[in-house]
């Protein structure tokens, strides 16, 4: 059945922008396609971390050149649940079609460059349409 995709250009409060959305045009899906998820860049911080965090023993596991596949909405095995957390609406997003998020913030125009959400050891994933379809939810 044919989707209809319609997202927002924000989430604001009074003037303050809280979250920005992916803006796009609207357009009408026939299939959910599938996407992949590569890990390109990995930081870190040691200052913040000797200032700020406790020890752990295990933070991430991610390698810069990793990929993933994506599934539909399915968070891939091996993937950060944390780093899902913050790709997720985009991974939605282009999965259903949409593109030219940021109104052209990327030269191809169905992908998005995000990071996790670790101040200490944030990785910078691209995400990419891919023409494949998803496999059908159950």
């Amino acid at each position: 059945m044919p989707v209809t995709v319609h997202l927002t250009a924000a989430v604001k409060s009074g003037s303050s922008v809280l979250y920005p959305v992916p803006q796009l045009t609207s357009r009408l899906v026939d299939t959910v396609k599938k996407c992949r998820i590569t890990v390109m860049k990995i930081a870190r911080y040691d200052s913040l971390i000797a200032q700020y965090e406790n020890p752990i023993e295990h933070s991430c596991s991610m390698k810069i050149g990793q990929t993933f596949i994506c599934d539909g909405w399915n968070r891939p095995d091996g993937l950060c649940e944390s780093a899902w957390e913050s790709m997720s609406a985009f991974v939605m997003t282009l999965a259903h079609g949409g593109e030219n998020l940021y109104d052209g913030w990327m030269k191809n125009p169905r992908s998005a460059m995000v990071s996790c959400n670790d101040g200490f050891r944030p990785v910078s994933f691209l995400i990419e349409a891919l023409d494949e379809d998803a496999a059908p939810s159950a």
